[in-house]
């Protein structure tokens, strides 16, 4: 049946799920997972349009998990002190993919943006499932927050 009526509006169209899993695939949270198992998860993921200036989230608000810009750009502020400005292919919040405490951050879109949100549910629902290649998700993404802390370390010494 190809009626929009009764089409799953969640559901990312092929295209769509294509460019997800290519932007993922080269980041270093996908470092060895085979390709079919990034399409498997990126076809969970949740893509969502931000307008110019609107804020994705705030310091303080409980993280869910990691989010890719597909599309525009974002910024990431903290005490008034802009941290990064992200581009199509950068990923942002992926603490809360180890930890849902809350976000040590704003996020908000510098352009009209769209987004892919990859949440912690899904990631441990697939690391049920797939417990070896979820062990090699968690050290990637623990040698991604490793590099991100020394890089903060190096700023901070640089003050």
């Amino acid at each position: 049946m190809n009626d929009s009526f009764w089409s799953n509006i969640f559901k990312s169209d092929d295209s769509e799920l294509q460019t997800i899993s290519r932007l993922w695939r080269v980041t270093p949270l996908f470092a060895g997972i085979p390709d079919k198992q990034i399409e498997f998860l990126c076809g969970k993921m949740h893509v969502r349009q931000f307008h110019q200036d609107e804020v994705i989230f705030n310091q303080g608000d409980q993280g869910a998990g990691a989010i890719m810009v597909m599309q525009g750009s974002v910024k990431i502020m903290a005490n008034k002190t802009q941290l990064a400005s992200l581009e199509a292919g950068d990923f942002f919040g992926e603490i809360a993919l180890a930890q849902t405490e809350r976000r040590t951050a704003d996020a908000s879109a510098i352009t009209n943006s769209t987004l892919v949100f990859f949440l912690k549910q899904d990631l441990e629902e697939w690391i049920e499932h797939q417990p070896r290649l979820g062990a090699r998700f968690l050290m990637n993404l623990a040698a991604t927050l490793a590099q991100r802390l020394y890089q903060a370390n190096l700023l901070i010494g640089e003050q």
